[in-house]
Formats: structure tokens, sequence, C-alpha cells
């Protein structure tokens, strides 16, 4: 006669269950608030409260052709999120940190594009459920149309603020070239933003945005056009097979998103004139997972389960780098690529800025 047991699960400590359910509680609310911050963007809302200074919903409502008894649980949430503040009487305000997160779109920490972009991320859900079954990948291309202008309205800022100022400084001999004009191409350039910026500094460059989704071209030539610059174009091509040389080729936090990261750094190799450069701009993260257990990495590893690591596996070889990848795994695809010289140029909080040489 056969007997079963069944294994008990082991006893819990009340304090920090209740712990965890607080935890996801304030999740429950960030997902959600996510969704409200864009719509008010979308809306306007932030921006016509930075306008008035102050507000009653009806007075928003008013201002933004919007219905006073949506935008008065709207504001209730925002508040209850410390997005906004409520300023009592049934009136609210933008304090400046406030204004500087959500209205400035100049600033590093602006916000709303974070927002926009996760928000669409998320849109997957069904796609990315099938591939957790198949194995397979969601392309880039496959995403919400939101992703792609919440990405470039959420890197921008901080391309704007160090680009010129530090990254391309901290490269050996790189600025001068630039200001001597140089050949550049701007390898996964999405909507532009970082080829641009560099454009606009350096006029006697000459700048080549690539990059393989059409839809993200058409809208960096816009970008382009619209800033009037005559040194910079857009092409579509793929990491692999862009044409030309130069003296510097770029990738802003694209790299671990293909699916052949290695054949990607061998083609920028082939493609630099005698002393050129590569900059390699990947999200900052230790080469440990233990290392990357924080806020930051909550977000990258999250962000890499939705979108990156379904777009690299949606692409030849599927290396599936993921966002957090770490210094150490982005100098051996480095090294198998045939760079001889790779190091860490610079870096912030969130950005490591590494440089490659022949």
């Amino acid at each position: 006669m056969t007997t079963t047991t069944t294994a008990q699960a082991p006893a819990f400590d009340e304090a920090k269950l209740m712990e965890l359910v607080g935890k996801c509680v304030g999740d429950f609310g960030a997902l959600l608030s996510g969704t409200l911050v864009s719509i008010g963007d979308r809306l306007g809302l932030f921006k016509a409260i930075a306008a008035a200074g102050e507000v009653t919903p009806a007075e928003l409502a008013k201002r933004t052709g919007t219905s006073e008894r949506y935008v008065r649980e709207w504001l209730a949430a925002m508040a209850a999120s410390e997005y906004i503040t409520y300023a009592g009487g049934g009136r609210f305000t933008l304090t400046p940190e406030q204004r500087e997160a959500f209205t400035n779109e100049e600033s590093p920490g602006y916000m709303i594009g974070g927002f926009q972009g996760m928000t669409a991320a998320t849109r997957a859900f069904p796609k990315v459920i099938e591939a957790f079954r198949s194995g397979q990948g969601v392309g880039w291309h496959e995403h919400d149309a939101d992703l792609f202008k919440g990405t470039e309205r959420f890197f921008r800022p901080g391309y704007a603020a160090n680009l010129v100022e530090a990254w391309l400084p901290a490269l050996d001999g790189v600025v001068d070239k630039l200001k001597a004009g140089a050949r550049v191409a701007d390898v996964g350039c999405g909507h532009g933003a970082s080829t641009i910026i560099m454009a606009k500094a350096f006029p006697q460059s000459q700048f080549v945005g690539f990059d393989y989704h059409a839809a993200s071209i058409d809208a960096a030539r816009e970008a382009a056009k619209g800033a009037g610059l005559k040194n910079v174009t857009f092409d579509v091509a793929s990491a692999k097979e862009y044409p030309g040389t130069y003296d510097l080729v770029c990738h802003f936090d694209c790299l671990h998103d293909m699916g052949d990261p290695v054949g990607a750094a061998k083609r920028v190799y082939d493609s630099l004139n005698d002393g050129g450069t590569w900059l390699l701009v990947e999200p900052n993260a230790g080469d440990d997972i233990a290392q990357n257990l924080n806020p930051v990495g909550r977000v990258f590893y999250s962000a890499s389960t939705l979108i990156c690591t379904p777009a690299s596996l949606a692409q030849e070889v599927g290396a599936a780098l993921g966002a957090q990848a770490g210094e150490a795994r982005l100098r051996e695809v480095a090294q198998q690529a045939g760079f001889t010289r790779f190091r860490r140029a610079t870096e912030t909080p969130f950005n490591l800025v590494l440089e490659g040489k022949k």
C-alpha cells in the first residue's frame, strides 16, 4: 500500500506579509497612476495647471475643454500620488518640482515620456504572454506607437543634458574631430533625438541616423526638418548593414535590444575609419543580478521583460542581452567583434558610457 504526503506550507510572519501587502497596494496605485499621468499629458491638464497657478476642477475643465466630473476625480488621484498638490478649499496646484517633472520637456527630470512609454509597453500584454509560451519574440515595430514617442521624450532630456557637455568630451580626441568636421553614424537612432543634438552642436560635421523601423525614421526626418538642419540625414538600415565609413559610430540605449549584438559591433568595427571611435551608451548596471536589485534595476528589468528581451528574440540569433547586461558582458561583445581597446569613459546614475577603439 502506497501512501502520499502533502508538503505543508511553511509558517509565515504576519507582519512581513502585511508589509508585502502594503507594497502591492502601492503598486496597484502606481500601475493606475501611470495611465492617468498619460491622460493628463494628452489632454494638457498638467500644463494648464502650471499656467493657471492654482485651479478648481471646474476651472481646469473649462481651460482644457474637458468634463469637470472626470477632471475632479483625476485631480484627486494625482494629488494622492503626490504628482500634484491639494492646496485646500477645493483647489489644486503644482510645486516647482512637480512643474519640472510634468511640464518642462527640456528638463533632465522630465518624467512624462517615461510614463507614456511604460504604459504603452503594457499594451503588448497578449503578445508577450504568447512569447513566454513559445519562446519567440515581439519586435519593436509590433508595439503601440506611444512606445516610440515616449522613448524619445524620456531619453531626449538626458541626452541634451549630458551628450555634448559630458559624454563626447570623455572620449579620446572626439570633440576636436567633430569641431573640425567628422562623419558620424548614429545606429538605432529611433526618432533621432541624439543625432539632432549632436548635429546642432557640431555644424561642421555630417551625421547620419540609421534605424530599421521606417516609421521612426520618418519621425526623425520631420524633426530634423523642423530644426532646420542641413548636416543630418536619416535612412532605414539595420545595425549590421548600414552603409559608409565613419569617424564616430554611436549606439544609444539600443545594443541590448539587437538580436546579434556581436554582429552589430562587428559592423561598427568594419565601418570605423583609422583612429575612429565607437560610443556605446547602455543602462548602468552591475555585472551580478544582486547589484541591480534596486528601484532603477526594477524599472530596467521590467522594461526588459516587456520590450528589450522580446525585441532581441524576434531577430536573428536572439542573444537577448537584456537592459541590465552590465559592463562585463558588453566588454565581451566588443572583444568578440575585434575591439582591442574598450573602456568606461564616464557614467551617470542611469547610463554606462563606453568607448571602443580598434
